[in-house]
């Protein structure tokens, strides 16, 4: 018994919906590549069973506890850790409880796609969660918790993961990571450069963190030089443990390309303290120029994630800290913004630039047309608050026109909560192949050239892209 409706998110209409389903059984078993993502390197090292149903799919999982918190369920409740080790519920069934009580405010919400996708296909669980099933699916899958067959590798594997990339920090020791290596397990699981920490003078403990980084590289951070030399430093460690990318979330998408001793005075006033809110931006941005300048050296694919208000509770901040549900999406410009990095760079056919946003205006009227041009321009997929199957289909229709399939790098499901990954990839399967559908069923596509397409969009653009 199953309770996912199989033909869910294809087109409505019989015959498109036939063409879309024809489709969709040639790419829904390929392997998945996740190129960006929030996993911890540490399940894969250690390989230790998870805890519980709790600590497995509700208290990791911010797309979660931000709707149970919208309705004034406090994050302590569901187990979420307090920054002063105050007292959390402890006990994962009364998490899973509260969870399952209140699982009717994501209908029609794509979380409600992953966790039913989830529940279903790797736990094998055939009703629909709620209060009167909760604590019967809590056990079957506290049950399925306890066999090697769910430990973290085995469903790596049966995810049929090819290669998956976690994001850490600049200045972290990649222990995980050296600890899978060590381990002689074949599943591909490498790293991200992600600099914010020592790139962004608003980040809490910026000064700190660049004499880390020197620590780390041997490199004098108290200079501009040395500073930059500790950044090749260390990408170059990272790329040891299979980085193909860097990863840069900053709050706009300002770029900029100052003169040297410019960007010299700007960062000594970075590391004392004594930036402005727009020069601190302005030194974000000059590192992204930097950053792709490195990486037509090294060959790191550079993604952009901007325009999220970071962290907009104060409240919530102080009390459980970073990404607790409260990064909102902002109005971001890009034609502006861009321009000084794609005038130094964006004609390097070399070089690939990867523009995700949260500002879905911006696609048909700048990110596509800027795609549809630069060489060392891709777009990115719909990224979180819109990687539903609303936003990617807006996507499509609106990329599309005029960035076409290839000027895109396919899906992505930038994930902390694991057993979500091959939900979320299922997702965009359907979603591209009914787009294709609609495509070939109103003579905008030819029905030989859709296969080729869908397993692009499924598989083959993002391997491509990100160099796996």
């Amino acid at each position: 018994m199953t309770f996912l409706n199989e033909d869910r998110l294809f087109p409505v209409e019989t015959s498109v919906r036939d063409i879309a389903r024809a489709l969709y059984s040639d790419v829904h078993d390929l392997p998945i590549i996740s190129p960006h993502g929030h996993t911890d390197p540490r399940w894969f090292a250690e390989n230790k069973p998870f805890a519980d149903p709790a600590q497995l799919l509700v208290t990791p999982d911010h797309y979660l506890f931000r709707m149970l918190h919208s309705q004034g369920i406090p994050l302590e409740a569901l187990g979420v850790p307090r920054v002063d080790g105050g007292p959390i519920e402890q006990d994962p069934r009364k998490i899973w409880r509260l969870f399952a009580d209140n699982y009717y405010l994501f209908r029609g919400t794509p979380s409600r796609i992953w966790v039913d996708h989830a529940l279903q296909d790797v736990f094998g669980v055939t009703e629909r969660l709620s209060p009167k099933t909760a604590d019967e699916v809590y056990d079957r899958i506290s049950e399925c918790l306890t066999q090697n067959a769910y430990r973290p590798r085995a469903l790596f594997e049966k995810f049929n993961i090819e290669a998956i990339s976690t994001t850490e920090s600049a200045i972290d020791d990649l222990r995980w990571h050296d600890m899978i290596r060590a381990s002689g397990w074949g599943g591909k699981v490498v790293t991200a450069y992600r600099p914010d920490a020592v790139i962004d003078p608003e980040f809490d403990g910026f000064a700190d963190n660049v004499e880390t980084l020197g620590a780390l590289t041997g490199e004098d951070t108290t200079t501009w030089a040395g500073y930059l030399a500790a950044h090749r430093n260390r990408r170059a460690f990272f790329k040891r443990y299979g980085a193909t990318s860097s990863d840069h979330g900053h709050p706009t998408a300002r770029t900029e390309d100052l003169p040297a001793d410019v960007a010299a005075t700007l960062f000594d006033k970075a590391l004392s303290g004594t930036c402005s809110a727009d020069e601190a931006d302005v030194f974000r941005g000059h590192m992204l120029t930097e950053m792709a300048r490195m990486s037509l050296d090294d060959g790191l694919v550079l993604q952009i994630h901007p325009g999220s208000f970071r962290n907009h509770s104060d409240v919530i901040m102080g009390r459980f800290g970073r990404d607790k549900g409260y990064d909102i999406p902002t109005r971001t410009d890009y034609v502006h913004a861009l321009k000084p990095l794609l005038d130094a760079v964006g004609q390097e056919p070399d070089l690939t630039i990867i523009v995700f946003t949260l500002d879905e205006t911006s696609i048909p009227r700048e990110l596509a047309p800027l795609a549809g041009v630069y060489p060392a321009l891709k777009l990115g997929p719909p990224w979180w608050f819109h990687d539903s199957a609303e936003g990617m289909r807006r996507f499509r229709e609106t990329a599309t026109e005029t960035a076409g399939f290839y000027n895109t790098v396919g899906f992505n499901d930038d994930t902390r909560a694991f057993c979500s990954i091959p939900a979320r990839h299922d997702v965009a399967r359907r979603i591209d192949c009914g787009f294709l559908a609609t495509l070939i069923a109103t003579g905008r596509l030819d029905a030989d050239e859709a296969p080729e397409i869908a397993h692009d969009l499924a598989y083959g653009l993002a391997k491509q892209a990100y160099k796996f």
